[in-house]
């Protein structure tokens, strides 16, 4: 790693399936084991209702903050290796329910557009259950084009949303 240089990276987490508490911590020691990666901190946990069918349960949501030295897409697989090891499966319906849905939110100032990854992540600016523990963990961040994170989780409709006690 001599020479490489480590960029801010923020990943959502999500749960709603086989203990989502227990999910979103074992996933969080999992990035915290990444290799080239450090994880510099995690938000509050958050319950919120699910974004696909109404008839699954909440969800539980965090964002973690890590610093890494791994490309995008080094990094995407690296995310759904962890997801696959909790139990994902990847069975083609959209928003259902999930043991663990990892989502490369933001990589550096990366702009990216790929059949594999989208950065920033397309519903970042949308939903309150990322804005607001991204906030939390992180309100002086600019967007790529510059908006402010916390501004953008001011603004957002965080009906539904709670914050769990710790």
């Amino acid at each position: 790693m001599a020479g490489e240089r480590f960029l801010p990276a923020y990943v959502g987490l999500g749960s709603n399936l086989d203990d989502p508490a227990g999910q979103l911590r074992r996933a969080l020691a999992s990035l915290a084991g990444l290799p080239a990666t450090r994880l510099l901190c995690a938000s509050s946990f958050y319950r919120s209702p699910p974004l696909g069918p109404a008839s699954q349960p909440d969800y539980l949501n965090a964002v973690a903050g890590l610093l890494t030295t791994l490309p995008p897409l080094e990094l995407l697989a690296a995310l759904q290796a962890i997801e696959t090891a909790q139990g994902r499966r990847r069975d083609g319906e959209r928003w259902g329910p999930r043991t663990l849905d990892l989502d490369l939110l933001l990589h550096g100032g990366a702009r990216l557009a790929s059949a594999a990854l989208t950065l920033p992540h397309p519903g970042l600016r949308e939903r309150a259950f990322v804005l607001v523990p991204l906030a939390e963990i992180a309100p002086g961040l600019r967007l790529p084009d510059g908006a402010l994170v916390a501004r953008l989780a001011g603004a957002v409709d965080a009906a539904g949303l709670q914050r769990l006690a710790a």
